[in-house]
């Protein structure tokens, strides 16, 4: 009994620490930026013009503007959890290909974003670039486009204002809850500072909804599109299934090629 007791405590004092370090170090375990050297050069293969625009709170915020002639919009894309805008050239042409201009941000600490974080400045962050477009476009030519993580972004920002679009690449249903899906151990709802309930930001949407999620994906899972979707209200939504589709290269598969091409027509 003893023994037994001496092991419960052991636990419970483990436990704990698992949780207090998980609050404290939880946007190590949430973002994973890849940065860039400031004198790094992109190299988009098509013209564009890189800028910077400077948030309220002094952060200096990096993005590219592919420019189009005669273009049908312009898509404001935010990446994934990872990597930066570098890494987005196949995606650049895919949008070029189709008639639109396109703008790819970084988020503050990625690429050569710099900037202190937290769930509020980064939607601060993204209706910052969206009046950038709103000087020179009509609300109505705007698309947004979130992938994974940037859908959570996106989903607010669509919230916020009237786009022509939203797109929405492998979308979570929020942060928390895909938090308990990895950690299902931790109270998740108590700890986490970085929520993006998209579940509650897609209700407030006006705009046509269209969703990409493939059925293996092993990071967000397949389930999150699908309760996402039902809580759309409005009925100019389409949720295309990628059968076998996983959580990176949806655009090699001939249902999501398809669909881009008749979201994008």
């Amino acid at each position: 009994m003893r023994r037994l007791k001496i092991w419960s405590i052991v636990l419970i004092i483990l436990y704990s620490f698992i949780a207090i370090s998980a609050y404290f170090y939880q946007e190590r375990l949430i973002f994973f930026p890849s940065e860039l050297p400031l004198n790094h050069e992109y190299d988009f293969c098509q013209e564009f013009n890189e800028f910077y625009l400077t948030a309220d709170d002094g952060a200096r915020l990096n993005a590219v503007h592919i420019k189009q002639d005669s273009a049908k919009g312009v898509i404001l894309y935010f990446h994934g959890n990872s990597g930066n805008i570098s890494h987005l050239i196949h995606v650049a042409n895919l949008f070029s290909e189709k008639g639109y201009e396109s703008v790819f941000v970084d988020y503050r600490t990625y690429g050569k974003s710099k900037g202190a974080m937290s769930e509020q400045a980064l939607y601060d962050d993204a209706q910052l670039f969206y009046d950038y477009l709103l000087k020179t476009n009509e609300e109505k030519h705007i698309v947004l486009y979130g992938r994974s993580f940037g859908t959570g972004i996106a989903t607010w920002l669509a919230s916020q204002n009237t786009p022509q679009k939203l797109i929405l690449e492998s979308p979570f249903f929020s942060a928390v809850a895909l938090g308990q899906h990895r950690f299902p151990f931790l109270p998740i709802d108590w700890l986490s500072n970085f929520r993006f309930p998209s579940n509650e930001f897609v209700q407030k949407i006006n705009c046509p909804i269209f969703i990409f999620h493939g059925t293996e994906d092993s990071v967000i899972p397949y389930e999150s599109a699908e309760r996402l979707y039902k809580l759309i209200p409005n009925k100019d939504k389409i949720l295309f299934t990628i059968p076998g589709g996983g959580h990176n290269y949806l655009q090699d598969f001939q249902v999501y090629k398809d669909g881009i091409g008749e979201i994008l027509q």
